[in-house]
């Protein structure tokens, strides 16, 4: 199993959304139909602008982490 280390933004603002799934097509979906209420579906953070992939998820998850604290300006 692979699992997703993904990066959205919005086209109005630029604000990024980071997230980990083991379903990327799926997940994306959701954040662009909004089937997920939350940050993504409130500020209009539907555009994939970046993934990674691993087959590990604890490695994963600490991608996820470190992009997390990354300056975003």
């Amino acid at each position: 199993m692979y699992y997703y280390v993904y990066i959205l933004s919005s086209r109005k603002n630029g604000t990024l959304y980071v997230g980990v799934t083991n379903n990327l097509i799926k997940r994306i979906h959701e954040h662009k139909h909004n089937l997920i209420e939350g940050f993504t579906s409130k500020y209009s953070v539907h555009n994939l602008v970046y993934y990674e992939q691993t087959n590990n998820i604890i490695t994963a998850i600490n991608r996820e982490k470190q992009l997390k604290k990354w300056n975003r300006k």
